[in-house]
């Protein structure tokens, strides 16, 4: 078997890009963006008065004048006005500073009398004090946004801010997700002492969406092998991606890894020297599909689906790849088997700010209940059997994370 790491090399590896399109600004949270946001102008692009108020020349200040006449009132989206010597102008929070103006005091330290403003005796005027000045936040033509960036409601603010409609964004692929096993029944049916109920598609589907991935359908298929001849090829025939959910490992009826052989799928490897998930089996088709099957234990499938499937759609949509992120563990831990250990954990905060990774037990790979408590998994060493509390490692959270 393969390590963990030849295992995500091998899965990046073999990603295609995927194509992109054109999509309203409006709905690209999400998406990965493959074009450079360039900023249609400064920003701000005026003299930006940042309190209400009124606006004068320090140069009359400086003179020695505390009482200034009010020449005009000038509100945010109003023109410019040109400030005359020896006045000032009343001012509203978010207006383009007049001409000629260098100073602003807010509305509670003026007093105006007979259209006359004064300044309260005590109030320390600054020159150029409540003023965001023009191109601060950034000059005209400058690149805000860069392909690769996972778009966010706040990117959404600066791709309107530069004018722009539409967006050129990674499409999002079709992907199918494939449950096997004739023990599954789907919720709202009738369900035999027997059997238990179909789980893994619909949680890999949540997972999936919650990464960005919207354009999943699941399917059930029994363990028949010309049945799951026939609509894994129509699976692999519609879809870029294709996720199954059992059926891999070398069970009589764990007839996957053959049936995509059959159908020209060329397998990259089959087993990975990690527990829970060791049975995975990965590999691409005629069509440059690429084919996850999955063990059927829950916690092995969601697991074995962010570690491997997440990373490999973000190569495949040109997303910038993301730092790793390290927790320490909050307890003694300890792994015996000599294999990789992926084990669900609860985040927490230390008192200095730290964070640590609680270990979550899970009563075997198929108690999906318990990982409803956890925030993620960390990744402990296969060449190491104890794992002293403090002891840092490397973080994967089931949600995404900036």
């Amino acid at each position: 078997m393969i390590t963990t790491t030849e295992a995500l090399e091998s899965v990046l590896a073999a990603m295609p890009l995927f194509s992109s399109e054109s999509i309203p600004a409006a709905a690209a949270t999400g998406r990965v963006l493959r074009q450079t946001i360039r900023a249609e102008r400064d920003q701000p692009p005026f003299d930006r008065v940042m309190m209400d108020g009124i606006a004068f020349s320090w140069s009359d200040f400086d003179g020695g004048l505390r009482q200034f006449p009010v020449q005009a009132a000038q509100a945010a989206g109003d023109h410019t006005l040109r400030l005359d010597s020896g006045h000032c102008i009343e001012i509203m929070t978010g207006a383009s500073l007049p001409e000629n103006a260098d100073c602003i005091v807010p509305v509670e330290h003026i007093q105006i009398t007979d259209g006359k403003a004064e300044i309260e005796s005590s109030y320390e005027v600054k020159i150029r004090r409540f003023i965001h000045p023009r191109g601060s936040d950034f000059a005209q033509g400058a690149h805000l946004l860069q392909p690769g960036k996972r778009v966010s409601p706040m990117d959404i603010a600066i791709i309107a801010s530069c004018g722009e409609t539409d967006v050129n964004v990674t499409i999002d692929p079709v992907i199918r997700v494939v449950s096997t096993g004739n023990e599954l029944v789907p919720s709202g049916q009738a369900v035999e002492a027997h059997q238990i109920r179909l789980s893994n598609g619909p949680a890999l589907i949540a997972l999936l969406v919650s990464h960005g991935y919207r354009r999943c359908q699941h399917d059930h298929i029994v363990d028949d092998i010309d049945v799951l001849r026939e609509r894994l090829a129509e699976h692999l025939d519609q879809a870029s991606v294709v996720v199954i959910s059992g059926g891999v490992s070398m069970g009589r009826a764990d007839y996957v890894p053959q049936v995509l052989t059959e159908l020209g799928v060329e397998v990259i490897f089959h087993g990975i020297s990690q527990r829970p998930g060791r049975p995975m089996w990965f590999g691409k088709g005629p069509k440059d599909q690429v084919v996850f099957a999955l063990p059927g234990n829950p916690v092995s499938a969601l697991i074995c689906c962010r570690q491997y499937v997440i990373p490999a759609l973000g190569k495949a949509s040109g997303a910038r790849e993301t730092p790793p992120e390290i927790a320490s563990l909050a307890s003694n831990f300890s792994f015996k088997p000599k294999l990789t250990c992926l084990q669900p954990v609860k985040l927490i905060s230390s008192a200095a700010g730290q964070l640590l990774a609680l270990p979550v037990e899970t009563n075997t790979s198929g108690d999906f209940a318990s990982l409803s408590a956890t925030d993620g998994y960390i990744e402990l060493a296969r060449d190491q059997t104890d794992f002293p509390s403090g002891t840092p490692a490397l973080l994967h959270r089931w949600n995404m994370h900036p």
